[in-house]
């Protein structure tokens, strides 16, 4: 999963000699015994019903309603989210738990004629039953959220191992859910490679966010076993930027999706392709927008780059622009944190590690292209495919250009980052591996499907 480790501490990125938290890491078997108590509550939940698992989740909703506030503090400090981003995931975290207060209400089935004769014919959803999740740093409320709240409508039980950068959050979160559920039925579980390793091992259904490293292994362990799998991995998602496009409001998105977060986003922009005559004006619009993004503590509500997660992150982003022309940016501030300059390079040659690899940072190339097909080439180029933005007044070009990009999700004249709860969530190639996450997709997910045959007695 990730590094296996004997402790756990949690350092706040913009202030390293803050610690939040110095704990043992629990081990192996207290990871299978806490899948093996929740597999003892998962009966009972389910049998609870729809009207108790939903009045449970919409408690938890209205609970990170009331602490919003401390919960986006805490996100501030402990992963170094700028505090408006952190305000907005304390609410759309709620806001997560109540969409899915009202699954439990959902069909579960659909009822078919018989061939001939009578009887019944139906299928009908149930749950797998342990759901075993493996979550980030980078949204320590969301992702674990939209994950667990649809696992448990569904009426599983849920073990959750968040990235120890996280772990401040996890436990946060963990208090407010268990004060609303039965017991064993949310369970956070800290640690790393060893604990993470063990839930794989055992749990009945599988969601990991993280590395397309790690998250290929935890593929191939799932499926060896024969339970579900997602994994949602890396992304080197670009901007498409069309010469009829409002280059002024393409920059504006672009920089956003480039060092908002200090581009600690699976949905992040790190290319950036400009279409024939769009390649000037983009240039000089972008590089002006990078310049004005605020850049310094996370807790100031103005600061939209915050500081890398730990100085190993700050290191490979300021490796990958050596050597390379920079348009803006290119340096690291002196002083406490882990802070990088959002940056934009151009004229990078092709093979270098900016067209491969996700560097998950506030970096950027700038590409041209000859037309939107060689802009559309250059963006199926790579390992991964997670989200496109493309920017654009030509509807037509919209509808009949794009069908062509190799990404799970396009954004026409938005920017690349940002998703919408109730819709699925995922990519192709290297940057997902099964079934889409959120909105009703993560039902079926969470659910297999019976197929039953009800004939009456004494039928030949």
């Amino acid at each position: 999963m990730t590094t296996a480790v004997t402790s756990i501490t949690s350092r706040n990125p913009a202030d390293p000699a803050d610690v939040l938290l110095r704990i043992p890491a629990p081990g192996a078997f207290a990871a299978a015994d806490a899948v093996e108590r929740a597999r003892a509550a998962q009966p009972g939940w389910l049998l609870a019903g729809a009207a108790a698992r939903s009045a449970a989740l919409g408690a938890v909703a209205a609970a990170i309603d009331a602490a919003a506030d401390e919960l986006a503090a805490l996100a501030v400090r402990e992963v170094g989210k700028p505090l408006t981003e952190a305000r907005a995931e304390a609410a759309r975290t709620a806001a997560i738990w109540r969409y899915y207060a009202q699954a439990p209400y959902e069909p579960t089935g659909v009822v078919h004629e018989t061939a001939a004769g009578s009887g019944l014919l139906l299928t009908r959803r149930r749950p797998h039953g342990v759901a075993g999740l493996i979550t980030p740093w980078n949204f320590p409320f969301a992702i674990p959220s939209w994950k667990a709240a649809p696992a448990l409508a569904a009426g599983n039980t849920v073990v959750l191992k968040p990235a120890p950068e996280a772990t401040a959050c996890a436990q946060r979160l963990a208090e407010i859910v268990q004060h609303r559920l039965p017991a064993e039925v949310f369970t956070v579980l800290p640690g790393g490679a060893t604990e993470g390793n063990a839930i794989v091992s055992a749990a009945d259904v599988v969601s990991f966010t993280g590395s397309t490293a790690v998250g290929q292994a935890v593929a191939r362990e799932a499926t060896a076993r024969g339970v579900p799998v997602q994994a949602e991995m890396g992304g080197l998602n670009a901007a498409i930027v069309l010469p009829d496009a409002d280059i002024e409001q393409a920059a504006a998105h672009i920089a956003g999706s480039i060092a908002g977060y200090a581009g600690q986003k699976c949905t992040a922009t790190s290319r950036v392709i400009a279409v024939g005559t769009a390649l000037d004006p983009l240039r000089e619009a972008l590089s002006e927008a990078l310049r004005a993004l605020p850049v310094g503590d996370p807790a100031d509500a103005a600061v939209m780059c915050g500081p890398l997660i730990g100085e190993n992150a700050r290191d490979r982003v300021s490796d990958a622009w050596q050597g390379l022309p920079t348009l803006v940016g290119g340096t690291v501030p002196s002083g406490p944190g882990w802070y990088a300059v959002p940056t934009l390079v151009e004229k990078v040659p092709q093979g270098h590690r900016l067209l491969r690899e996700e560097v998950f940072g506030p970096l950027a190339a700038l590409l041209p292209a000859d037309d939107l097909a060689h802009a559309v080439r250059i963006t199926n180029s790579v390992p991964y495919g997670l989200v496109t933005s493309v920017h654009t007044a030509d509807l037509n070009t919209v509808l009949h250009g794009l069908d062509r990009l190799d990404t799970g999700m396009i954004r026409i004249n938005a920017p690349s980052t940002g998703v919408d709860f109730h819709l699925p969530f995922g990519g192709a190639k290297e940057s997902s591996h099964g079934p889409r996450e959120q909105g009703r997709a993560a039902l079926e997910f969470y659910t297999s499907s019976r197929t039953y045959t009800l004939l009456p007695a004494g039928t030949t």
